[in-house]
């Protein structure tokens, strides 16, 4: 089937990947996706004032992830720009602290396979990542985007639909839409996002001709996640039209509907979300969203997720959960054909 290609060039089982689902650690998570068999994403740690911190503390969760798990994982840095068009200061200093962590050890040379680059475009970091033999992973919203990615050299290609939890593409298109467009203008293997919580949706993906399918809500209602409980639970809770998409970091976010969401409405044009942001206001949209990860907060702080917690009840352990899924969708594919 066509997702050996993907799983391949990972070296991972199956083609199930756990978003980035920052900006909050999520190191013991990746650990357990990867464990396994699909790959697990180490998550940015936010934008704080001294960047060498959080550098630090986020070669801390690659060290921390690579000693739970001997398979591979990825680690996912937003490479957006600000209001004037300049790139934020965080993503060349997050890019450089995950080469530096990739060669401390043969461990985490071993297991750190790939980076994935999300929220704006990645050509200045493409010949980097190769350099270092890693895998680049890169999220669009658009067929366009998708072209001009892998034209700059991208392995991979995640369709993101609109429906997605956390930064949504700014092109508004859904994951049943942009998805097929992608795969057909494309030859590198696309994973889809959006919309995806169990192996119906992993058979569905296939059927668009995407190698496998990434998932960030899923996995909040899991019990590997380290965040706060009660974010956990307002996830469970979601009924549909609990969500709102809202002018987040580097364009719309979706998050449930609550007063931070309040105070960030989505105003005209989808392609001006952001527009208003600079440093200090993009640092306050991402202190509300550990406010809710950390501290349990889902009133006032920002509870990213996507349209999907509408239809999840219940919390998984990853372990299990994973080879199922992909016992579903494979039996769901050996169905039709038969």
């Amino acid at each position: 089937m066509g997702y050996r290609n993907y799983t391949q060039l990972l070296g991972i089982n199956h083609p199930i990947v756990q978003e980035g689902m920052g900006p909050f650690g999520t190191a013991r998570l990746a650990a357990a996706v990867s464990q396994a068999g699909g790959l697990g994403t180490v998550s940015m740690p936010g934008i704080p004032e001294n960047l060498a911190e959080g550098a630090e503390v986020l070669k801390r969760d690659i060290r921390l992830c690579a000693s739970l798990t001997d398979r591979p994982f990825a680690v996912n840095i937003p490479v957006g720009v600000d209001s004037g068009g300049q790139s934020l200061p965080d993503a060349e200093v997050y890019i450089e602290a995950i080469l530096e962590a990739q060669q401390e050890s043969p461990e985490i040379r071993e297991r750190l396979r790939a980076i994935t680059t999300s929220a704006g475009f990645p050509g200045r970091f493409v010949d980097r990542i190769h350099e270092a033999g890693l895998v680049h992973q890169h999220k669009v919203g658009s067929t366009r985007q998708a072209r001009k990615s892998v034209d700059a050299g991208v392995d991979v290609i995640i369709a993101a639909g609109f429906e997605m939890g956390g930064h949504a593409p700014a092109s508004g298109m859904h994951t049943m839409v942009v998805g097929p467009n992608i795969t057909e203008a494309v030859d590198v293997p696309v994973l889809l996002t959006g919309g995806f919580r169990d192996g119906r949706g992993l058979a569905a993906a296939w059927c668009l001709g995407a190698s496998g399918v990434a998932m960030g809500t899923r996995f909040i209602a899991s019990n590997d996640l380290d965040w706060h409980p009660a974010y956990r639970q307002a996830v469970l809770d979601a009924e549909e039209s609990s969500d709102v998409a809202f002018d987040g970091v580097h364009g719309p976010c979706r998050a449930l509907r609550n007063s931070a969401t309040d105070k960030f409405s989505l105003a005209g044009s989808l392609h001006r979300a952001g527009s208003g942001n600079d440093l200090a206001r993009v640092r306050e949209k991402i202190r509300l969203m550990q406010r809710a990860q950390i501290e349990g907060d889902v009133n006032n702080g920002l509870v990213l997720s996507g349209q999907v917690a509408s239809g999840i009840r219940e919390s998984i352990d990853v372990a299990s959960f994973i080879p199922q899924m992909m016992a579903e969708a494979q039996s769901i594919v050996h169905s039709l054909a038969n």
